[in-house]
């Protein structure tokens, strides 16, 4: 990886600023990129500069990249030339077959001639091949940065050595008894501690569950004592239901029995009230009056009307008769 990114920092400092190989520049020195000897050029279209994925392709010198893409141009070139000429081939074969086929123009007449005219569908301009020559230029192989030698930074001191016998530093066995008490001592204070802590926890425990316990009981109690209450609530609107309908049958009781000690009284001497009424209004008369007005007088006036009828009728016959007597007498 280090050694691909060198080469593409070599390529784009040749690309850059020319054929000058990589240097360690001193402050004398002017930096490259501003040598006028060479122009800046485009690194994107460069074809010297290295392009792709550092990954998948293997690490190459330049002048082996270099000598790749003149083969790859080389090998583009041949084929564009060999489509060419098997273009420009096909395109006379195709010019002879069109020319076999079309009968041959007769002869010019006097005083004039043929003239060569291009027919086909696309026009194709006619003229002398320019001659082009392929160059190729080939630049320095660069070589790679040394990598940077770790910085080591030069001792400032003296070095020395000394040699220590068994038992002139200390004695183990006296120096690790207070280490071993402070280890036992430490050892067997977190064990109680440890000990303490499980029977607190076991205290605390059998503290939630006597909590949970009595939390359950109380919680039993008040559902027991809310569905006392709430039955007490129940019989007593029951009781009060009762008692409103009580004092409602009574209420309707006795103003059944008001109506009828009124109706009772009320009714006592109603028929003899309606009777003598009606007896006095004239509804129940005297049944010979009655006989006489509607059937006999009724009757009477009609006989009388039908005689008095008769004797206009006679009297009208006779006044009829004597007219005409009186007429006959007169006329003899």
């Amino acid at each position: 990886m280090r050694s691909m990114q060198s080469v593409e920092a070599a390529a784009t400092r040749t690309a850059v600023y020319g054929d000058v190989k990589y240097h360690q520049h001193s402050p004398a020195a002017p930096p490259p990129f501003r040598d006028k000897r060479r122009p800046m050029g485009n690194t994107m279209n460069d074809p010297r500069v290295f392009r792709g994925s550092t990954y998948a392709r293997a690490v190459m010198s330049t002048a082996a990249r270099n000598e790749m893409q003149t083969q790859h141009l080389l090998s583009e070139r041949q084929k564009k030339e060999s489509e060419q000429r098997h273009l420009a081939a096909k395109r006379a074969q195709r010019q002879q077959m069109l020319a076999a086929a079309r009968a041959p123009s007769p002869a010019a007449a006097e005083g004039r001639q043929h003239a060569a005219v291009q027919t086909e569908v696309y026009l194709e301009e006619l003229g002398t091949p320019i001659p082009c020559v392929a160059q190729e230029t080939q630049t320095d192989p660069l070589l790679d940065r040394p990598p940077t030698p770790m910085f080591v930074p030069a001792t400032t001191g003296r070095d020395a050595e000394t040699q220590i016998e068994e038992g002139e530093l200390f004695n183990f066995d006296e120096a690790v008894e207070p280490i071993v008490e402070v280890i036992v001592g430490k050892t067997l204070e977190q064990a109680m501690l440890e000990v303490l802590q499980e029977e607190e926890l076991e205290a605390l425990r059998q503290q939630q569950l006597d909590f949970d316990q009595r939390r359950k009981e109380e919680l039993l109690e008040a559902q027991r004592l809310e569905e006392e209450e709430r039955r007490r609530y129940e019989e007593k609107e029951r009781r009060k239901h009762q008692e409103v309908a009580r004092i409602q049958r009574e209420k309707e009781t006795r103003e059944k029995l008001r109506a009828r000690q009124f109706a009772r009284a009320y009714l006592m001497n109603l028929e003899n009230r309606v009777f003598a009424r009606l007896h006095d209004e004239g509804w129940f008369g005297d049944k010979v009056l009655e006989e006489v007005e509607l059937d006999f007088m009724p009757w009477l006036m009609t006989a009388v009307s039908g005689e008095l009828e008769k004797q206009r009728a006679a009297r009208r016959l006779a006044d009829e008769l004597i007219r005409q007597a009186v007429a006959q007498q007169r006329s003899l």
